[in-house]
């Protein structure tokens, strides 16, 4: 009889066996078992009930769903098992120091949101990116580095707040759960700002610098069009995550995303990927659609330069109404074809961080 309950005993499942059957799991972008990166940790087991955590490595993991199910389904076949409780988590792991440059307090990974030519509509992806990983749980800032023309306070609804400083720093608007700074917030509405590259690089390096960023896991770039002294003091002043270029289908659009795709890979800062921007228009309630610009420029310039292609993000009149009242179309209409076409896209940004997070330095 003592045999025999003996016998019993070493036929349970054990936590061991738990941490083996999730390590058959992989991350499908980052193409490693998920108990070597660090996911799995608290398995508890408790009769027939198997319990552990699942820490993502960013609350806007697009797979999350596909990971969960795959570790149920692994711990499922273990014998006794018949539930499986998994508590859910994430946490944005920096990518560490990669050069001398000096890094931003508190700030994890500093995107680029840049196009090669304006009127992509840029800030209207960068404010509605910033937007979409908040919603999904990130901590977000968006830095509005067009210092001449600066447009990221009115889309976010705070282009009344007047700056304040704490401790000789100074603190940055808030909306949505998004901080931003902003030129506009420290001149004039009319009153333009006409400026050599000089002390553009010193207004950039201050917001870097000097602004209560506190924790944040994104910090969002509004970069100006094009490739000149903001694009080159922001990548001199700090180590870079990686950067978006937003482009339009048509072929002058192209051809300068290309310029974009160039300045990033001559500086060392990663490609995150392409936006295309305005990429059709289909009515309400109609099955029609209308490439008006073009269609599928983005992707195929992604794909012959080897980059990835975040998205596509059609005409829609509700994303010039956030914009123009403050009210991105992601908290506005979230449901729409617009915003969840920028959530989408947020998971693939968020996604493309974590890859070039956990990419050996050097």
């Amino acid at each position: 009889m003592i045999f025999g309950t003996d016998k019993m005993q070493k036929s349970k499942t054990t936590i061991e066996d738990v941490r083996k059957a999730l390590s058959t799991v992989m991350d499908p972008d980052l193409h490693q078992d998920i108990v070597s990166l660090g996911m799995i940790s608290n398995i508890d087991i408790q009769g027939k009930k198997a319990h552990f955590k699942l820490t993502l490595t960013t609350p806007a993991c697009p797979l999350k769903e596909k990971i969960e199910k795959d570790c149920r389904d692994a711990v499922l076949k273990l014998a006794g098992i018949e539930e499986v409780d998994i508590e859910c988590d994430a946490s944005v792991a920096g990518r560490g120091k990669i050069s001398d440059k000096e890094p931003v307090a508190g700030v994890k990974h500093i995107i680029a949101v840049t196009s090669g030519k304006g009127g992509v509509g840029k800030t209207t992806v960068a404010i509605n990116l910033a937007a979409a990983l908040s919603r999904l749980g990130a901590k977000v800032g968006i830095l509005d580095s067009d210092i001449t023309g600066p447009n990221c306070p009115i889309m976010l609804g705070v282009d009344d707040y007047q700056p304040a400083a704490k401790d000789n720093r100074i603190i940055p608007a808030e909306n949505y759960g998004i901080k931003c700074i902003s030129m506009a917030f420290f001149v004039a509405k009319d009153t333009p700002l006409i400026w050599r590259g000089p002390m553009l690089d010193k207004a950039i390096r201050q917001f870097l610098r000097d602004v209560d960023w506190g924790e944040l896991d994104y910090l969002l770039v509004d970069m100006p069009p094009g490739t000149g002294d903001a694009q080159l003091s922001m990548v001199q002043a700090t180590d870079m995550s990686g950067g978006v270029i937003v482009t339009t289908p048509q072929e002058v659009a192209l051809l300068d995303g290309m310029k974009g795709l160039a300045m990033f890979r001559q500086m060392g800062v990663p490609v995150l990927g392409f936006v295309e921007n305005m990429s059709y228009f289909q009515p309400a309630d109609s099955g029609e659609r209308y490439d008006i610009f073009g269609h599928g420029g983005g992707k195929r310039l992604a794909e012959e330069y080897g980059v990835p292609f975040l998205g596509e993000v059609p005409i829609d009149i509700s994303v010039r109404i956030g914009g123009d009242t403050g009210k991105p179309v992601v908290i506005s209409a979230p449901e729409s074809p617009a915003a969840r076409a920028f959530i989408d896209i947020a998971k693939q940004v968020a996604a493309q961080i974590s890859i070039h997070a956990l990419q050996p330095v050097g």
